[in-house]
């Protein structure tokens, strides 16, 4: 059988909502952590449910903060940003609703930054090998080859 509960039920709903006082959490998380203390599925569905009606969890509000942390905080394009959102089952919807937390100018003017001081970093042989470099490196954040390319045509 599973592992045994680590908490009892009353416990166990008390700490998950401390947990998610802490920050913005993804439903899949949630449901992870409940997991890894011995809480299985139809009780998972229970408390989560009870954590969306207390407004402890919700998912645009989660969709939102994570954009705007990913991109302030880790410089991570959009492209990386939304695989990460599928990856914790996010819904089109709420992921759609993330994107707009992105600004057009600031989301260029800091892709732009990255590159910029990345470029004193690399070591290249010529002009196009650093270019080749810098365009990879921009594309492994999350930014796509439009963005780089418009950025790049700046240097």
């Amino acid at each position: 059988m599973g592992e045994e509960r680590k908490y009892p039920p009353f416990e166990t709903r008390d700490r998950i909502r401390k947990w998610c006082d802490l920050q913005e959490r993804a439903h899949s998380d949630v449901a992870k952590k409940l997991y890894s203390w011995g809480v299985y599925s139809d009780e998972i569905d229970q408390i989560i449910v009870e954590l969306i009606s207390d407004n402890y969890l919700n998912e645009e509000r989660f969709a939102r903060a994570f954009a705007r942390g990913k991109f302030r905080i880790k410089k991570w394009g959009w492209k990386k940003i939304e695989m990460e959102l599928k990856r914790k089952k996010v819904s089109k919807y709420s992921i759609a609703l993330a994107n707009q937390e992105l600004d057009d100018e600031d989301y260029l003017g800091t892709l732009k930054e990255i590159i910029e001081k990345k470029r004193n970093f690399v070591k290249a042989n010529s002009d196009w090998e650093l270019n080749q470099k810098l365009i990879r490196f921009a594309l492994g954040k999350g930014y796509s080859y439009e963005d780089v390319q418009k950025v790049m045509g700046d240097f």
